[in-house]
């Protein structure tokens, strides 16, 4: 069924309604506990769910999988996101019969990343510049099959030339047979209403639901304003600012404020929301209760334990709301890269992939014509000096905890082992302390040192020669071709961060592990391409670049005796 006519059945109903959007999870194991997730969720009665597709079409096979699955097989009306630049016309059309095959009838047509260097292109991807050529050519060879959504820009989409001539480009794809509009995230409701206002007074008829973010972490929360360029009121960035380490202080006020936003939606006449669910559950749940949206006991529960006949056994309301909250609490706290690799939210928490988060021009501008090792080495030293606000794998300013060890970490970037990963070692903080605190008041935190670094496989085998004799010394090391190292014997995660608060189980919020780092891996190679590409083919730049990425090692050492702070960096003397 297309999501309009589901749309269309709430609005004259009168009722609100509300859809979930996730991701593609970075592992396999991910994969399976988002499709448990999403099962849970269905609870929940969404009118439809949508999947992201990753930049240039990276996450294609997962995104395909998780959308079929979600159709076939768990019952829900499905929208499968799908970009166009950087894209094969053979990749688009296989898509789109994929998703046919299955019986997905909802598309979101975006434009993805900007376009790489035309160098690069291939001659058919020059066909898909803008979601408007996209659109166009589903309605031409597609017909009237796919129910055909667009993305929206309350404030205006950050590299048109104003907001009026983002609202005309907006009615052009709509022209083009779009049939419904979802907007990017956005923090002020009132700015939603002007822009669905601003629509309608150009003639844009269709559907426009606004996309609803709960705020999980203070660090996504800023990586994603920043990264797409959201206003936030000033109320709100003082109130995170206060609160930004405590991570369930965080969450908590992330759902109070998306109720108060709905609310004031719904009182300027909305009446539907997309959750920007970030593969996390808890929020949502919380946010839709609040409202008055749902009530607990219409949340599904898989899992729950059998009778000898296979029949549920009774459980009493306090013991459900218990397993409820192990379901979809037990990764709660992710934390990026350094998350637990089975959770759906492992990784970046933006769902596109290994992409550069600057344009053409803005890299160039930062990181200029490196012809030699010398100037990458030069480039990371400079970051880790505040010098350079950002390197292709890490588009935000660094921790301030980095500063306890920036010196050690400038010294050596010089000499080539380039950080994108780091951590000092911490013996039992306060859980408040303004460098190193995080979590809830009274408790003490705990952190192991770790490197994660990009080095030349000579510099690895005298590493690595070195590490031997020290017990206290795990790592993994991995090239682009696949070719792994490790001294680690058992694959059990390694947490490297830990707190220990009143009342609580130990929380780890940083693990690293064999399936986290491998995939991880996977990516941050992937970067080294994307960032060749911005210089011509036969360019020194370019192929510098390609060489290292080629031939280096991505390399992750943790020193587990955390009561040593300087240990780890005294390997490299």
């Amino acid at each position: 069924m297309k999501v309009t006519s589901r749309i269309q059945q709430a609005l004259e109903e009168k009722r609100p309604f509300w859809s979930f959007e996730y991701f593609p999870p970075k592992t396999d194991e991910g994969v399976e506990n988002l499709f448990e997730r999403i099962q849970r969720m269905s609870g929940l009665n969404p009118e439809f769910i949508d999947v992201t597709w990753g930049a240039g079409g990276s996450t294609s096979d997962r995104t395909l999988e998780i959308c079929t699955t979600a159709q076939a097989y768990q019952n829900l009306e499905t929208c499968m996101h799908l970009t166009c630049t950087n894209m094969t016309k053979s990749k688009i059309d296989f898509a789109l019969k994929e998703a046919k095959a299955a019986g997905i009838q909802n598309i979101l047509a975006l434009r993805g990343d900007p376009p790489r260097n035309h160098e690069y292109a291939n001659e058919c991807e020059t066909q898909f510049r803008y979601a408007f050529d996209l659109v166009s050519y589903i309605r031409q060879e597609h017909g009237d099959y796919f129910c055909i959504g667009v993305a929206g820009y309350p404030e205006g989409q950050p590299e048109s030339e104003s907001k009026e001539k983002d609202l005309e480009y907006l009615k052009l794809k709509v022209d083009a047979g779009s049939d419904f509009v979802m907007s990017q995230i956005f923090f002020d409701p009132q700015l939603f209403l002007r822009f669905v206002e601003d629509c309608r007074a150009i003639g844009i008829t269709v559907p426009i639901l606004p996309g609803i973010m709960p705020i999980q972490t203070y660090t996504s929360f800023r990586r994603l304003t920043n990264l797409c360029q959201i206003e936030v009121p000033t109320q709100i960035l003082e109130t995170l600012e206060s609160i930004k380490h405590d991570d369930q202080a965080v969450k908590e006020y992330g759902v109070k404020l998306c109720i108060e936003m709905i609310q004031e939606l719904r009182k300027g006449g909305v009446n539907g929301f997309h959750f920007c669910t970030l593969n996390l559950e808890r929020s949502v749940r919380l946010i839709l209760e609040g409202c008055g949206f749902v009530s607990k006991q219409l949340t599904k529960i898989d899992g729950l334990p059998k009778q000898a006949n296979g029949h549920t056994a009774p459980i009493q309301p306090t013991v459900l709301e218990g397993i409820i909250m192990q379901n979809e609490s037990w990764d709660e706290f992710p934390n990026g890269r350094w998350g637990d690799s089975r959770s759906p939210a492992y990784g970046e928490m933006d769902g596109y992939g290994a992409s550069l988060k600057v344009t053409m021009q803005e890299a160039i501008a930062l990181w200029g014509y490196p012809v030699d090792n010398d100037d990458i080495s030069a480039l990371f030293s400079k970051y880790i000096q505040g010098q350079l606000k950002a390197l292709p794998w890490s588009d935000e300013p660094l921790f301030a905890e980095t500063n306890a060890i920036g010196e050690k970490l400038a010294d050596l970037n010089s000499k080539g082992y380039w950080t994108v990963g780091s951590q000092p070692a911490v013996n039992g903080v306060r859980s408040n302390d303004p460098v190193f605190g995080w979590g809830p008041k009274n408790g003490y935190i705990y952190q192991k040192a770790f490197l994660e670094f990009f080095t030349s496989p000579e510099k690895l085998a005298e590493l690595l020669a070195k590490a031997a004799s020290n017990p206290f010394i795990t790592f993994y090391a991995q090239n682009t071709k696949g070719d792994f190292k490790t001294n680690v014997e058992l694959e059990e995660p390694n947490a490297v961060t830990w707190g220990v608060f009143p009342s609580r189980e130990i929380a780890q919020p940083t693990v690293i592990e064999r399936g986290s780092f491998e995939a991880w891996a996977e990516e941050a190679f992937q970067i080294w391409n994307e960032w060749k590409m911005i210089y011509p083919p036969q360019s020194p730049s370019a192929k510098l670049i390609q060489e290292i990425g080629d031939t280096y090692y991505l390399v992750n050492i943790v020193h587990n005796d955390f009561q040593n702070a300087d240990a780890i960096f005294a390997l490299f003397q």
